[in-house]
């Protein structure tokens, strides 16, 4: 179990597909230029987040190139890359991470991501059922741990034969980057336990998600080995509660009924147990989206994938985010729209209240670690 008395790593979202002030409102949509990208790149760092996820999908830019982009502007931050086993080869990919993580001077960890959406993967060419897919990333992953571990791999499976396969450029991290990885089928638990170094889990009510840690925990106790664990949330934070629920109320307020109808719709063809789940807590109901205290789930009424949020002043948010701690949580990878502005508002709040150097801090010391008028030019590009 996570001690609630250190301060938990809190990473930040790089939008790839692009950014927004107004859920299913294009009007106010921000391309994921690489200009904008690094701005939430950088500003992240300085602010003084451990790390940054870089998502994948059929609407995202390629995270393998977006996180090269970000080599030569970043110093301190890890870049949390999505490894899409599904769609790729292990030895060439053991290679990529290695060059990677020597670029990032051993900065790079890596999101498993077996499955998703099986419509979107048959338009990549991929055609696993739900439990292949897990299959496919098991034995993957087998070749994968091998290679980057400095061995000379034969194998011959269901999915892959590999003859005399060698990765000949060692990643800076030993045995490998450190492996992330969410899932809530039998089959993601299971793949968790054998493989991972660190469980995530959609923002679920406390409850739900202490069953889950206590699921992963036994499987991987079983395995031999111990998981880190964490919650992959949005964030709303103002320094008052009501400004926050005013936020929450304008961010879906240009949605219509039809927009929600059709996105549930589409979640619901999907095979995703996760996906289910955050779908279950609002059932397309946005009279009945906060689904625990502050836990908000407006943003899955139209967004796949994580769709919860954390509401509320700072103290109210630091307090919800440690009793996700006291369940053993120790990282949260956060976001919220527009992520620059976001990014700079969560921390400027909660981070003292997480034991997180505070920004004020920081900036001092680094001498201007940010400068306010990017943002301020984002936002009137934006308008």
């Amino acid at each position: 179990m996570a001690s609630t008395s250190s301060p938990p790593e809190l990473f930040w979202f790089l939008p790839t597909s692009g950014d927004t002030r107004y859920l299913g409102a294009s009007d106010f949509g921000r391309q994921p230029t690489p200009e904008y990208l690094r701005s939430i790149a950088t500003t992240s760092e300085n602010l003084g987040y451990d790390g940054l996820l870089i998502p994948t999908g059929s609407s995202c830019l390629d995270p393998w190139v977006v996180a090269s982009s970000l080599v030569a502007v970043t110093q301190r931050i890890k870049l949390l890359v999505a490894l899409r086993t599904s769609l790729g080869m292990p030895v060439p990919s053991a290679r990529q991470a290695a060059t990677l993580d020597q670029a990032l001077a051993g900065r790079l960890l890596l999101n498993v991501v077996p499955g998703g959406d099986a419509t979107e993967l048959e338009a990549d060419g991929v055609f696993l059922a739900h439990d292949e897919r897990y299959a496919y990333a098991d034995e993957f992953l087998s070749i994968w741990r091998r290679l980057l571990a400095g061995e000379t791999v034969d194998h011959e499976g269901k999915y892959f034969k590999v003859k005399q396969g060698k990765n000949f450029f060692e990643s800076v991290q030993k045995p490998y980057p450190p492996l992330y990885f969410g899932g809530s089928s039998d089959a993601a638990h299971d793949l968790a336990a054998k493989h991972v170094d660190a469980y995530l889990t959609w923002g679920e009510p406390p409850q739900a998600v202490a069953r889950k840690f206590a699921d992963i925990r036994a499987r991987a106790a079983a395995a031999g080995r111990q998981l880190r664990l964490g919650v992959r949330l949005h964030v709303i934070v103002r320094e008052t509660n009501e400004e926050a629920w005013a936020d929450a109320d304008r961010l879906i307020s240009k949605l219509t009924d039809e927009d929600i109808a059709k996105a549930q719709q589409n979640y619901a063809r999907m095979d995703s147990v996760g996906q289910a789940r955050m779908a279950a807590l609002h059932g397309g109901n946005r009279q009945k989206l906060e689904v625990a205290p502050n836990l908000w789930a407006g943003v899955g009424l139209v967004r796949g994938g994580a769709g919860t949020a954390l509401v509320g002043d700072a103290a109210t948010v630091a307090e919800r985010l440690r009793e996700y701690m006291e369940i053993g949580a120790d990282t949260f990878v956060l976001s919220g729209y527009p992520h620059l502005e976001e990014s700079i508002r969560f921390a400027e709040l909660v981070f003292p209240l997480l034991g997180k150097k505070s920004v004020t801090t920081a900036r001092s010391q680094t001498g201007g670690a940010f400068d306010v008028r990017g943002v301020q030019q984002f936002k009137e590009s934006a308008s």
